[in-house]
């Protein structure tokens, strides 16, 4: 697995010289990437623009070393604007999914202003980056599971976070997903597939187009 991830990362696409735009978080970021098809692509195809990609399968926001540490994957980083996710990986180590309260108050505070995502953002917004923060979509995997109710709180917070600030835009992928349209995922019901990375980028890519 590591071998794997350390390929990956080989191959990812980085940050082309010029990219206003850069992608980091996990792997629903990260997936179609060995097609051209991942959302950071889809966003560079609308856009007509640069986009660099240090987004990682297994990447958490807490934990992680390396380029598996979400924070640690935009250091030295202050393009004009940075679209991410994060927190499925620290909940998956982190708890399961009955019992997530410490996990999610160690992401995010219930009022959006502590833990390590409010750190990113804030360090984020301080090198004078707007954040677009795409919230998780529902997978067919998950769907009517125990597992819906952590990251409703997780969505819950993090538009608390993003209302305190206009540089911050939370984006809601359960508003192009629906886990019953398997179009929209790859064959582990999970990832998205080609259509489902478009419908990420068709999302995100009107609020980077509204740039002053």
């Amino acid at each position: 697995m590591l071998l794997a991830l350390t390929l990956l990362a080989a191959c990812g696409r980085g940050v082309p010289e010029g990219a206003e735009v850069v992608v980091a978080g996990d792997s629903v970021m990260a997936w179609n990437r060995s097609s051209g098809t991942s959302v950071a692509d889809q966003l560079e195809a609308r856009l007509g623009a640069p986009v660099g990609d240090v987004s990682l399968p297994l990447a958490q926001v807490r934990g992680g070393t390396g380029p598996l540490n979400i924070p640690n994957q935009l250091a030295g980083l202050s393009p004009e604007w940075v679209v991410l996710n994060g927190g499925a990986n620290d909940l998956s180590v982190g708890c399961d999914c009955n019992d997530c309260a410490a996990t999610l108050d160690q992401l995010i505070s219930a009022d959006g202003t502590r833990g390590a995502i409010p750190a990113l953002v804030s360090d984020l917004r301080a090198r004078g980056s707007q954040v677009v923060w795409a919230d998780y979509y529902t997978s067919p995997r998950y769907a009517g599971t125990d597992c819906e109710g952590p990251y409703r709180m997780l969505e819950t917070r993090l538009g608390a976070m993003a209302a305190r600030d206009p540089g911050v835009t939370l984006v809601d992928m359960d508003r192009v997903f629906s886990p019953d349209d398997l179009s929209l995922f790859a064959r582990d019901r999970l990832h998205p597939s080609e259509t489902g990375s478009a419908r990420i980028a068709e999302l995100i890519a009107p609020v980077l187009r509204a740039t002053p």
